[in-house]
């Protein structure tokens, strides 16, 4: 090893050699002159090196280093390239020459009485045949020798292992490493880390980035594993090497078939020898003496408490080599024409029973079987660990190793159990050297207790793996018939274990202790008035005279110098403690009750740790005592109120915990609080506490009340409760369930469920937690558990995964929910089509995925777990489908319940028709199934929505015209207003809808009344407004599931399904023909008044005389004329200018004035007429009646007489 001097070299024995002696005297060299600047020559001068100054130092090194004569050095000078191999050395600067070896040999005694004598050679490379009596390394540090510069300081001598009889050469490369290297690279390591603590097993603390760069963890790591090669290399049982002599006549023929380039055979050999008896003799004796040497092989073996577990490793592992190398020469041709020769001269009890004799073939069986344990045995991780994590892994990885590979060999039990206390040992070590690299006295105490922690989490862990290799062991010896063995490991580290928690104890009181008497301490139990510095001094005093013992030697010896300390300590804190005890008792006599009392026992806690002061306030017990009973007495409630009655069963249940477990945990809860009072009266009473009358019934009635605290019969009855029922898990994934149908229909239903028993998920959650509570559980129900456990999560996920399809298939089933359906039953049927796929899957198959997987095989039960994943995730994709449909389902309805109450509009109407469509675009473009036959549905539904809208707009255009119409009177408008009013608000919003009002006027021009505009125009008004009320729905465009299709057909085509415009061919003939019946009764009705204004045209039209001719003398007609024109004169002659039809006005004021005087005119000519006519007729009647009279006069009254008395009435 070459090591930098500027960094320090390992100590040589060159160093200790004076000037005078290692500086040359021979011819030829030079001096150091202070011109030179330290050179013996000038700069850039080239000389040859002196051999006589390397030659000179050598008779001096080896004299004081192996104490060779100068008689035997004569041997290396008589070498007549001894000086051409020192100058290639000092000269050659490649780094195949860094280093000369001198090597000792001894020389073959001719007299055994004679001491040994030695010879000397130099060589540049090594060999180890014959073996040297001893080797020294001369090792360069700069890449030439300048013989000007003492060779001390070039030179590094490195001495490779002791001359002494008998020393092996791993034992001395193994002193060399773990006593020389690793010691000086640690101190070196430890003086560039500036003397900073080491922790974790040798890691420095704080370490900087220049050494975590340069890789000093490393580094020592493998100085670590270099050691345990050495250690494992010398620990090694030694395998005799089997060399099989085959007979030189034999070899010969062999040799000469080879040369031929044939297949040896026994025709080679001469026929004489094949009949020689003394041939065939030798022949049978070496085959004889092969057996033998096989033998030795074959019947090898050692004890496995004897050594350490490396050793049990390499010596299978070795054995399996040398047999292998042994069956090799067997199979060689030389060995095989000696059978053949012996068999062809019947020589068969040599050839026969060779096999049988040797055993070769079954022990190389047995080894290989063994081998499957002992190869890849990760023991190096343990030997090698240098700090407790990995220590811990280690073991973790050894007992893995150990148990998964002890189930696939034959390894015997009784072989394994001493296998796994040489790994205790070693685990020993491995601990011992970790530890012992941290001085535990000397470390604060949190760093102390923080390593305790992680040494009793490395106990813990060695406990957990043995428990488990103990379980293993118990099954491979089941499985394997064999004989019944007590599984037991006597643990070399139990000693250790014990010492190290006692030493934590004894730090831990001792901390305390040191707490309470520092001085200003408020913490833990620093108390103001108790503690002074004198005390403070005494405890440090008396931890310093055990700092300096090895705590961790627990040989006889060790323990009884840790006794002798620990009494010097205990008398020195003795002192202590009756200070503390006289102060303490001062405090105590002031407390006035019991709750004080406690108060000041809570004050004082840390220092109850110690017995002497414990003991010191036994007189406070009275109190204490009762306080206690009160305690108990509140456990005996609490017990009494049954566990099912109280909180804690409720809060069981929230967090998922069975009910036996819960129940012994809230027994064990009341137990430990029981325990929590018998330890305070322990802690203030002292241990003996049960020794007095009170304590004794006080432990009386605690120990009954544990006894009733006992759940071992409810355990037990759950055990029984287990074994009754068959709780393994088998059969198919999938059960379908009949049951009596409770709808209409009556019948059966069937229901599909997951053939997984709750029970069985209750149970391995009882075992879980039940283990946790270090409960015994029987290997079977732990199987079944480990079973339920590997299948749990595929269960679960099966049932909520049945339980969610079910819950999505009731939620589309249902009434409001069953258009939606459709929509989603390709979901449904790509559900039902796993269902179907997986009705055969069993759940052995789950059971042996995870038995598989632990060997690594690969099987076809990838299949069935990608499965369980391929099920959720269809039923999931089911559920957000159906969830999302549903939901956009309920929007749609609500457009198409407000296409039934929203404002009569165009704009109103599309817009919720766009939402709509928008809906179903989005459902398009999400992959919705039966989306064309849907959105037809839905347009059905829409239609008959827009249909009965349509029947309303058309009733409620015939009201507002019909009530226009019959509204002649504002008053009589008003008055139905609000009724109507009030109507349209509780029905639709179409109230805002009006039939716009129409003025017509009569006019006269040219003498001719007409009407402007003509009555033709309201009626084709009228039928406008009409179709744009209807067009408001007949317009709209209708819903499609084509906008993301490419469509090829014409606009043209598609045009009468675009719109609602055949919603009007649905309209029933009655209420389609009443508007235009109202139409046309009303344009009737205007046309009746109309034509009344018109007559008057007569009035211009026809001459006065033809009328008074037509009349001729007829009073009668003329009076009829007289009263019609009084009569008709009403419709003009009014203060009125207009007349009012409700939606149609008829204004006259431009005609009413021209035709009052027209009519005037006419009325005077006509009385004036019938004046004329009436005073004739008057004039003509006078005359008659007249004559009349004068008639009458001129007849006798006797006449008359004689007359009226022939006459009878």
């Amino acid at each position: 090893m070459a090591l930098s001097p500027t960094e320090g070299t390992l100590p040589s024995f060159s160093s200790t050699l004076s000037p005078s002696d290692s500086t040359p005297v021979a011819n030829g060299s030079a001096s150091l002159q202070p011109g030179n600047n330290g050179h013996a020559h000038p700069p850039g001068a080239t000389l040859q090196f002196d051999t006589a100054v390397f030659k000179h130092y050598l008779e001096l090194l080896l004299t004081a280093v192996v104490g060779s004569l100068p008689e035997e050095l004569e041997s290396i000078w008589n070498d007549e390239e001894w000086e051409a191999k020192v100058e290639r050395f000092a000269e050659d600067s490649s780094s195949g020459m860094g280093a000369l070896y001198v090597v000792k040999m001894q020389k073959p005694a001719e007299d055994d009485a004679l001491p040994p004598a030695y010879t000397y050679h130099l060589t540049s490379t090594l060999s180890y045949d014959p073996p040297p009596a001893a080797t020294l390394a001369l090792i360069k540090r700069q890449p030439t020798l300048d013989s000007s510069i003492p060779l001390a300081q070039q030179l590094h001598m490195l001495n490779l292992y002791s001359p002494a009889e008998g020393s092996a050469p791993y034992e001395s490369l193994h002193s060399l490493v773990h006593l020389g290297v690793a010691p000086w690279f640690d101190a070196y390591v430890s003086r560039k880390g500036g003397g900073r603590e080491l922790k974790g097993g040798g890691a420095l603390t704080g370490t900087g980035k220049e050494d975590r760069q340069a890789g000093v963890p490393l580094t020592k790591r493998k100085f670590a594993e270099l050691e345990l090669s050495l250690l494992h290399l010398q620990q090694n049982v030694e395998i005799p090497e089997i060399h099989l002599a085959v007979n030189p006549y034999i070899q010969r023929a062999v040799d000469q078939a080879y040369a031929r380039d044939e297949k040896p055979t026994i025709d080679d050999l001469p026929p004489d020898l094949l009949v020689d008896s003394t041939f065939l003799n030798r022949l049978q004796s070496d085959v004889n003496s092969w057996i033998k040497q096989i033998q030795t092989v074959t019947r090898l073996d050692r004890e496995v408490s004897s050594g350490t577990a490396s050793q049990e490793i390499n010596f299978w592992l070795g054995l399996e080599r040398e047999l292998e190398h042994v069956d090799n020469q067997l199979n060689d041709d030389g060995v095989r024409m000696i059978m053949e020769v012996l068999r062809s001269a019947k020589r068969y009890r040599a050839t026969v029973g060779f096999h049988a004799d040797t055993g070769l073939n079954d022990h190389m069986a047995r080894v290989r079987n063994y081998n499957n344990l002992m190869k890849d045995f990760p023991l190096n991780e343990l030997l090698s660990a240098t700090d407790l994590d990995k220590i811990s892994d280690a073991l973790y990885q050894i007992f893995s190793h150990l148990n998964k590979k002890l189930r696939l060999s034959s390894y015997p039990i009784r072989r394994a159990l001493p296998l796994v206390e040489a790994i205790s040992r070693d685990f020993t070590a491995a601990l011992l050297n970790v530890l012992a690299s941290h001085r535990l006295m000397y470390l604060p105490y949190d760093t102390f207790a923080h390593m305790m922690t992680q040494t009793g989490e490395v106990f813990k862990m060695w406990d957990e793996q043995v428990k488990e290799f103990t379980n293993v062991a118990r099954e491979v010896t089941r499985r394997r018939n064999e004989r019944f063995i007590p599984i037991k490991i006597q643990a070399e580290h139990l000693k250790l274990q014990e010492r190290i928690g006692f030493l934590r104890g004894f730090r831990e009181r001792h901390e305390q202790l040191r707490v309470m008497t520092a001085p200003g301490r408020r913490g833990p139990g620093g108390v103001e008035g108790v503690m002074d510095a004198e005390m403070e001094e005494e405890v440090r005093a008396a931890y310093d005279g055990v700092r300096n013992v090895d705590v961790l030697d627990v040989t006889p010896e060790g323990t009884e110098i840790w006794v002798q300390a620990e009494t010097t300590y205990n008398e020195r804190i003795a002192r202590v403690e009756n200070q503390i005890i006289s102060r303490m008792r001062d405090r105590l006599g002031m407390a006035r009750n019991a709750s004080e009392m406690f108060r000041a026992f809570s004050k004082f806690n840390a220092l109850f740790v110690r017995p002497k002061i414990r003991s010191a306030i036994q007189e406070y017990q009275t109190q204490l005592i009762e306080s206690v009973k009160d305690d108990i007495q509140h456990l005996h409630a609490k017990m009494r109120g049954q566990y099912r009655k109280s909180e804690a069963f409720h809060m069981a249940q929230m967090r998922d915990l069975p009910e036996i477990s819960s129940t012994i945990i809230w027994a064990r809860q009341i137990e430990r609080q029981l325990r929590m009072y018998m330890k305070r009266v322990e802690d203030v009473l002292g241990k003996e506490w049960h020794h007095y009358a009170e304590g004794q019934r006080l432990q009386q009635e605690s120990e009954s009340f544990r006894k009733k605290l006992d759940v071992r019969k409810v355990y037990e009855a759950w055990l029984h409760e287990v074994n009754r029922r068959d709780m393994s898990i088998r059969g198919k994934l999938f059960d379908i369930v009949r049951s009596r149908g409770t709808g209409l229909g009556g019948g059966q239903q069937y229901t599909l469920h997951v053939n997984y028993d709750s029970q069985t998920i209750s149970l391995f959650k009882e075992v879980r937690n039940l283990l946790w509570l270090n409960v015994q559980i029987p290997h079977a129900i732990n199987n079944v558990a480990k079973e339920a456990k590997r299948v749990y999560p595929h269960a679960i996920s099966l049932m909520e995964t049945v339980r969610t399809y079910g819950q999505t298939v009731e939620l589309v089933e249902r009434e409001e929910n069953e258009p939606v359906g459709p929509l989603v039953a390709e979901y449904r049927i790509q559900a039902q089509d796993m269902i179907a796929r997986g009705i055969n899957y069993k759940w052995e198959y789950y059971v042996n995925t995870y038995d598989a997987a632990a060997f690594g095989t690969e099987g076809t039960e990838s299949k069935h777990l990608a499965y369980i994943r391929n099920f959720a995730t269809g039923v999931n994709l089911l559920q957000d489908k159906t969830n999302n449909a549903i939901e956009l389902y309920r929007n749609i309805n609500k457009e198409v319940e407000e296409l039934s109450t929203c404002a009569y509009s165009t704009e109103t109407f599309s817009v919720h028709l766009a939402n709509i469509q928008a809906i179903i675009d989005k459902l398009n473009l999400e992959g919705y199934a039966n989306l064309e036959h849907w959105v037809t549905q839905l347009d059905t539904r829409i239609e008959e929505s827009l249909l009965r809208r349509l029947e309303r707009i058309v009733e409620t255009w015939c009201a507002e015209f019909d009530t226009s119409a019959a509204g002649k009177e504002d008053d009589a408008r008003a008055r139905d207003g609000k009724r109507r009013g009030d109507k349209r608000k509780d029905n639709d919003k179409d109230g805002h809808l009006r039939v716009k009002a129409i003025v017509h006027e009569i006019r006269i021009q040219n003498q001719v009344i007409f009407l402007d505009p003509p009555i033709e125009y309201a009626r084709e008004s009228w039928l406008r407004q009409l179709h744009e009320w209807l067009g408001v729905i007949c317009g709209l465009r209708r819903i499609h599931t084509s906008s993301y299709e490419i469509s090829l057909q014409t606009i043209g085509s598609q045009t009468a399904d675009l719109t609602y415009t055949p919603l009007l061919l649905r309209l029933d003939t009655k209420t389609l023909e009443r508007p235009f019946t109202l139409v046309e009764a009303k344009v009737q009705e205007i046309k009746d008044y109309v034509a009344k204004w018109l007559q008057f045209q007569s009035l211009w039209d026809v001459e006065p005389e033809a009328v008074f001719a037509r009349l001729g003398d007829s009073l009668a007609s003329w009076q009829q004329l007289l009263i019609e024109i009084k009569r008709t004169r009403a419709t003009f002659d009014n203060s009125d200018t207009s007349h009012s039809f409700g939606i149609c006005t008829i204004d006259y004021e431009q005609v009413q004035s021209r035709v009052n005087a027209k009519y005037d005119s006419w009325q005077k000519d006509i009385l004036n007429r019938f004046g004329v006519k009436l005073g004739n007729a008057m004039k003509e009647m006078h005359a008659s009646i007249t004559k009349a009279r004068h008639d009458l006069e001129n007849h006798s009254i006797e006449g008359l007489m004689a007359g009226a008395g022939s006459r009878r009435f």
